[in-house]
């Protein structure tokens, strides 16, 4: 890419969250990624491809990971980029340097980061002050780049989700907020089951009332999950969480098993974004059962992350 990208007048193409980026342009982000993963990723036609030019992809980690980076890494290098990796502590923003100077410094040395931070306020003063992309690897708010693989799983399952029923059985977290963006962004219904004491709160709350009835919040696992299409869940104690053992008894009566999958519908669908720990959010046999695509959901992290990738790098 262009070593004078710092000077350029072209507003970065950022990817911070679902409900931020245009239906049609995330519809364009899907459809690439399905074709993307029926390409032969050594035959990729010219304008996906970055060979000729040194693209270098930086990403920046606060939390420890495993599908995020090695999603990322091999996207970036499949598409013909390069990626450098930074761990928060081994960086001056570790030592007090202000988040502003950093993203300037950035946009100096490479052409695209990628950031797994603990607090969405930092990534969006990143990509204030950025001139590259910023993409959104996980935030204590959101994670977009994992619903739209779990999107893009749903239709290869499934077919176009416009219109289905997805349910979500847990806590309300990152994972449940990008779940509700989702479901305005691409049009179908979202029933969130959660606990009184772990239900969606604040900018959530008012996401799910604006909704126009389309995201359903219920603190009955049961109630959410019938007649449903697909049925996902997360971890019950994440990275940061507090009061373990409080957690875990409150969700307790969230756990996806048979009898609760029996409620969806016949042909419905599993998804957990990993890591998952068997026998607390989800029984054995349900995960590791002939309805769970979790396996699947990882592996389209690398195609999604591609999409988006080529998406923000502005070749399509």
């Amino acid at each position: 890419m262009n070593i004078s990208n710092h000077t350029s007048k072209t507003t970065p193409r950022h990817f911070l969250d679902i409900h931020e980026t245009p239906a049609t342009e995330l519809r364009k982000i899907i459809n690439l990624a399905h074709t993307m993963k029926k390409m032969d990723r050594q035959h990729l036609p010219d304008h996906l491809s970055l060979h000729g030019d040194l693209t270098v992809l930086a990403m920046i980690f606060e939390k420890p990971s495993t599908r995020t980076r090695l999603s990322f890494d091999m996207a970036m290098r499949q598409l013909g980029g390069e990626t450098t990796i930074l761990n928060a502590n081994d960086m001056q923003l570790g030592r007090g340097e202000s988040i502003a100077d950093t993203a300037k410094i950035l946009s100096r040395f490479v052409d695209i980061v990628m950031i797994r931070s603990n607090s969405h306020h930092d990534l969006e003063e990143l990509a204030r002050h950025a001139s590259i992309p910023v993409i959104n690897g996980l935030t204590d708010f959101s994670h977009p780049c994992q619903v739209l693989a779990d999107i893009m799983t749903f239709e290869e399952y499934l077919g176009p989700i416009k219109g289905r029923t997805v349910s979500w059985v847990g806590d309300g977290n990152n994972m449940a907020t990008s779940w509700i963006h989702a479901a305005r962004q691409f049009d179908f219904t979202l029933k969130l089951a959660c606990p009184k004491d772990l239900s969606p709160t604040g900018q959530q709350l008012e996401d799910i009332n604006n909704s126009g009835g389309t995201i359903i919040l219920t603190s009955d696992p049961g109630e959410a999950v019938a007649h449903s299409d697909c049925v996902v869940t997360d971890t019950w104690v994440s990275m940061g969480d507090e009061d373990e053992e409080r957690r875990k008894k409150l969700l307790a009566p969230y756990q996806v098993n048979a009898a609760l999958m029996k409620k969806a519908s016949k042909n419905a669908i599993f998804m957990h974004c990993l890591p998952a720990h068997r026998e607390e959010e989800v029984t054995t046999d349900i995960i590791d059962g002939p309805q769970s695509v979790v396996f699947d959901e990882a592996e389209n992290r690398l195609h999604a992350q591609k999409a988006v990738l080529a998406w923000c790098l502005q070749l399509v």
